[in-house]
């Protein structure tokens, strides 16, 4: 949160005149404590390209049941294949959940995955679902988020506007609240997160430029203090993206992209609102960050995450299903690709939803589905790929991969090359100046590509 000091001198400055209070705040801007001319470090030195492509990534905060939503197995017994019923789509040959009326009609937008695998021990982190890599063996600093590999190989679109933003309030289980961590490549890609308050400050409205100058010596001497406090090389360079960082607090585009109510009220009734309150150690329902992540790649962001629910359902899976997430869900998801159809955007947006692993066959004594890291599911849609197909299949049970596994390294080779990346042939330097390929050994999948 921005906020001017008056003219009046305060008790607590700092030799420059600045109040320590004032300079804390400033570092509040939606981000975690880091400043703008911090996340934008890494963009200057990408540069600015001319791609309009983007990523829509749905994380399903802690794994949907895959075979109460795409992949239904009618003829198993009674305790595998549950209360949901099979609803044709507009797509011959295609059923999913008759809870998902939405995505049904728009099934040639869509490709359904039943087989993705890679989760290695069931675990629940998003880690999986933003690198396409397990937690495991990773260099130091970590593997970086798809969204945060991207602002540092693309930087950002519009100099007003973050390369990666994610609308994911913290959440109880710190992992279900991430919207994809920076790992090596630092906090200089790390994602934008606007959230409450913040969003107000992002505008500078009937300010006079003694103000403006006033907001400008509030940045430098936060940025100071930041940069004389870390003897490390983070801080490096970070003068020159003041000018950047004025661009974003000044030009208003990031604020009215967030800005809802400048949409088109069909549009929003279309979406819809769902729930902003979390569900339980989870992430809201929020169907509005739908909406806002359209209206966020299309103001110019690359990658825009949203985090939805709490799918973790070991008791109550069919009522969870029926009365808390999949009908929000499917309206969310469905206006969203139909909107980026109607705009003209579908060819240039690639949007995924999914878990980080599948859920049992087998129904528990709770009427719940346990984790099952063996096999799951998710949805494609946009980027140019050729929807209106199913790709993978399981058993007659849902428990084993049957035909066509699909690694979540496979998804991201994909949409890396949905972005114009090659992933097999560019890389990134860690901390140490090793250079890491984007994906390991995962081609992009030439059923949506080739």
């Amino acid at each position: 949160m921005l906020s001017i000091h008056s003219a009046a001198k305060k008790a607590t400055q700092l030799c420059d005149g600045i109040s320590r209070r004032e300079v804390l705040k400033i570092g509040a801007l939606g981000m975690g404590g880091l400043t703008l001319p911090q996340l934008l470090q890494a963009e200057a030195a990408a540069g600015i390209r001319g791609s309009q492509k983007s990523i829509i990534m749905i994380y399903m905060v802690g794994a949907p049941p895959h075979q109460d939503m795409y992949d239904l197995k009618m003829d198993a017994p009674s305790e595998i294949r549950g209360e949901s019923r099979p609803m044709a789509t507009n797509v011959p040959g295609i059923q999913i959940s008759e809870l998902m009326p939405g995505i049904a009609k728009i099934m040639d937008k869509c490709v359904p995955l039943r087989s993705v695998y890679g989760s290695p021990n069931g675990a629940h982190d998003s880690f999986i679902c933003y690198t396409g890599r397990p937690t495991q063996n990773q260099p130091p600093g970590g593997w970086p988020s798809i969204g945060s590999t991207i602002s540092q190989l693309q930087g950002p679109a519009d100099p007003s506007v973050p390369p990666f933003v994610g609308l994911s309030p913290d959440a109880g289980h710190p992992p279900y609240g991430s919207p994809g961590l920076p790992g090596f490549l630092g906090v200089g890609n790390a994602a934008f997160r606007p959230s409450g308050p913040a969003e107000k400050s992002m505008v500078l409205s009937d300010i006079t430029l003694d103000r403006m100058n006033d907001r400008k010596q509030l940045l430098q001497s936060f940025d100071r203090f930041r940069r004389d406090a870390d003897a490390s090389r983070t801080m490096e360079g970070i003068d020159q993206m003041y000018g950047q960082a004025m661009d974003i607090l000044s030009s208003g585009r990031l604020a009215d992209a967030l800005d809802l109510s400048k949409e088109d009220p069909a549009t929003r009734e279309r979406y819809g609102k769902g729930s902003p309150a979390k569900y339980g150690d989870g992430a809201p329902r929020n169907l509005e960050h739908f909406l806002m992540a359209r209206r966020l790649v299309e103001a110019g962001a690359r990658v825009v995450t949203l985090n939805f629910g709490r799918w973790d359902f070991h008791s109550r899976n069919f009522s969870e299903l029926r009365d808390t997430h999949l009908p929000w869900f499917d309206q969310g998801l469905s206006a969203l690709i139909q909107d980026l159809h109607d705009r003209g955007m579908a060819d240039d947006v690639s949007v995924v939803a999914w878990g980080e692993f599948g859920r049992t066959p087998k129904i528990n004594k709770d009427g719940g589905r346990d984790h099952w890291p063996r096999v799951g599911g998710g949805l494609l849609a946009g980027g140019g790929m050729k929807t209106g197909q199913v790709i993978g299949s399981t058993d007659r049970l849902g428990g084993e991969i049957d035909s066509r596994p699909i690694h979540f390294g496979e998804v991201h080779a994909t949409l890396y090359q949905n972005m114009g990346i090659n992933p097999h042939s560019t890389m990134v330097r860690d901390f140490a100046g090793r250079p890491h390929f984007l994906v390991d050994n995962h081609l992009a999948m030439p059923e949506l590509i080739g």
